[in-house]
């Protein structure tokens, strides 16, 4: 039986804890806005409390996931001063957006809060080189930095809906939007 190559490869070194900012008060939402609003491009990503019953519908997102090549910001919702930084961000025809899968993302943040997202990158499109199957960022990360990308299905599906989040959910969330704009920058370097 032959093994998955990617299980070969180092493990991807992800963000650092001290390069989060979880947006909670005024201040940090003027920070976040100022930071991502001085860039051409940013790493996005949303988390959804997981469903586990049929039909059940998704009241997520309920984590908004921002980063710049230095920082990630972590917007919860349902936080004040979030939604107002969300929209400019992520409205502005100016900021070009990358991630990994986020038609369901734009879908619920218009349907959520009213947000409709401008100038979005969906990369698991964009990097397939003519590949039938989407592309994600756990093989974007394989293919190219050669590095293998934590993705535990334990985090995954953890509430996204809590008041307060676990060091390895901020630092997953993070990692999400931060990784998708690594990948990004690199891809337009070949």
């Amino acid at each position: 039986m032959m093994s998955d190559p990617e299980e070969l490869l180092p493990p991807y070194d992800g963000i650092k804890m001290a390069d989060v900012r979880l947006v909670k008060s005024d201040q940090d939402a003027a920070e976040a806005l100022a930071a991502l609003s001085a860039t051409d491009v940013i790493g996005f990503d949303t988390e959804s409390k997981p469903t586990f019953l049929k039909g059940e519908v998704s009241t997520g997102p309920h984590l908004v996931q921002l980063a710049t090549d230095d920082c990630a910001y972590l917007f919860q919702i349902g936080a004040v001063p979030a939604v107002d930084v969300l929209k400019a961000v992520l409205e502005s025809k100016d900021i070009l957006k990358v991630g990994f899968g986020l038609s369901d993302d734009v879908k619920r943040l218009r349907a959520k809060l009213g947000i409709d997202a401008h100038n979005v990158l969906d990369l698991s499109t964009a990097l397939r080189k003519g590949e039938r199957n989407t592309l994600g960022a756990k093989t974007a990360v394989a293919r190219f930095f050669g590095q293998k990308l934590q993705k535990s299905k334990k985090i995954t599906t953890t509430n996204w809906a809590l008041p307060r989040l676990s060091e390895k959910q901020i630092l997953y969330a993070a990692d999400d939007a931060h990784v998708a704009l690594k990948i990004y920058r690199h891809w337009r370097t070949l």
